[in-house]
């Protein structure tokens, strides 16, 4: 429940539910409202409003689904009881589908990760507000041990086959579907069931908030509070940390959402071992089930801006794809991955630049051609063999391409700079190409006799080039002479 100011053009009507909402608050703290200012709520039904009287202000809500709403003055309730952050609800007239609870503000977590970051990385500010945030949430996902009571929990008591089944069909449907990504529909279904199978196998006696994400987070003079739990059941720790880990426009880096979680383990005290056995299961079913609200929103329903979070969630899967093997073989889910990352299409939605990686390597073809296991499999394979060789010279032997001495005997050569320029050409014709395309992943590579000297300098040489001239991320790595730099 994001609560920003989305006021209505002046002699606009006024919202049905202002009568009731402003008789509720008067009831409640005795003065006449004297401001009613309409809040967003992003994708949800519910309408909120911020009503204040010069002294206080308060957020007025009108649920039109009222199993939902009892839901969250539930969990409100007895989360406050047991100390944790979130809002006081002040009075709540259910029959009309109203409450008012307590105003923590209009700053979310989202909010304040876009206006401080300047760059992929976390600041440490910000990261210092995600482990704040990730030392709350093992306390909430406690409150199921403790006694907490889910006789209200909307839709489902818990997270279970019939939660896990609608998930992937809405996947299947609003997102595979109206994206046009092809699938058999049998082989899928029997996929489907395995997996459900895999993630019903994780411990499910904790507090599964559901959408535990960074816009349901509000910051509020630099401390967490939280909100949107009315969809909260009993269910694996592992759901809440891939949602607010994978949230896609929060766009965290891979090594920050490894620090984040490791943080979370030793906040929770849980088992690495055991956690990490289902947790990217989890990461998949969340996303899974982030593209069916996309496809739904987008596709289906028109609202274009929720589409914006697609590339983000595709790159999410390219990384999955290369970084995080599950325990039970999918092949039909996996295609159907595999067709999502390599879509220009799904790439090309909002205005969001993930930016490309470029992966350059050297090697020696005496052990073998590198295979690109982290991208798209493609890209470029570049025999320097032919290049005059520095390593026959004895005192090069013992040096690299990365020593002034072998790097100068190159730049001599008029064949390596004629070779040079004719890489640098291709790559760069591919570079702009995937850039305009919103694709992520390129690998570039330089094989020689010994992987010591040829391969080493070009690959330098073209890391060097494509970080002045294009401003993509490079990451280079000499397979033959140990840790890349």
């Amino acid at each position: 429940m994001p609560l920003k100011n989305d006021a209505p053009e002046q002699g606009s009507l006024k919202s049905p539910q202002e009568p009731a909402l402003r008789a509720l608050y008067k009831k409640t703290f005795g003065p006449e409202p004297d401001t009613f200012e309409p809040l967003r709520a992003d994708a949800s039904a519910r309408r909120l409003f911020r009503l204040g009287d010069g002294k206080r202000t308060a957020v007025g809500v009108f649920g039109p689904d009222k199993a939902e709403n009892r839901a969250f003055l539930s969990f409100s309730g007895q989360f406050r009881a047991a100390g944790l952050p979130v809002p006081e609800i002040y009075a709540e007239d259910q029959a009309q589908g109203i409450y008012l609870e307590e105003d923590l503000g209009s700053t979310t977590l989202f909010e304040y990760l876009s206006a401080e970051r300047k760059g992929p990385e976390l600041p440490p500010q910000v990261m210092a507000a995600y482990l704040k945030v990730l030392d709350w949430l093992p306390k909430f996902q406690a409150q199921v041990k403790a006694g907490l009571d889910l006789r209200h929990c909307y839709p489902r008591a818990a997270f279970d086959r019939q939660s896990v089944m609608w998930d992937l069909n809405y996947f299947k449907y609003y997102f595979l579907k109206l994206a046009k990504i092809p699938f058999n529909e049998d082989k899928l279904e029997a996929d489907f069931s395995r997996f459900a199978d895999l993630l019903l196998e994780a411990p499910s006696d904790h507090f599964l908030y559901r959408d535990f994400q960074s816009r349901n987070i509000m910051l509020r003079d630099g401390e967490p509070w939280f909100i949107d739990y009315q969809g909260g059941r009993r269910g694996a720790a592992q759901y809440d940390v891939a949602s607010l880990l994978y949230d896609a426009k929060a766009d965290l880096q891979p090594e920050d959402r490894a620090s984040l979680r490791e943080a979370y383990l030793k906040a929770s005290g849980q088992d690495a071992g055991g956690f990490m056995r289902y947790y990217y299961a989890f990461v998949y079913a969340r996303i899974m089930q982030a593209m069916g609200a996309y496809g739904l929103r987008g596709f289906y329903e028109r609202k274009t801006h929720f589409l914006a979070s697609v590339p983000y969630a595709v790159r999410n899967i390219e990384w999955l794809l290369r970084n995080a093997e599950l325990p039970v073989k999918l092949p039909e889910l996996t295609a159907c991955f595999k067709r999502i990352a390599a879509s220009s299409y799904l790439r090309q939605f909002g205005k969001s630049r993930l930016g490309l990686t470029v992966r350059v390597t050297s090697f020696s073809f005496k052990n073998g051609v590198p295979l690109d296991d982290r991208g798209h499999g493609g890209g470029f394979v570049f025999d320097c063999r032919a290049l005059p060789n520095p390593g026959r010279y004895e005192q090069y032997a013992q040096l690299t391409g990365r020593d002034k001495p072998v790097a100068d005997f190159l730049k001599g050569e008029a064949e390596v700079e004629r070779f040079l320029r004719g890489v640098f050409a291709i790559t760069g014709q591919s570079v702009e190409n995937y850039l305009s395309r919103n694709f992520t992943s390129l690998s570039v590579s330089f094989g020689c006799t010994g992987g010591r000297h040829r391969s080493v300098y070009c690959a330098e040489a073209l890391a060097a080039h494509l970080r002045k001239n294009y401003g993509a991320r490079v990451e280079l790595t000499h397979r033959e002479l140990g840790p890349a730099r």
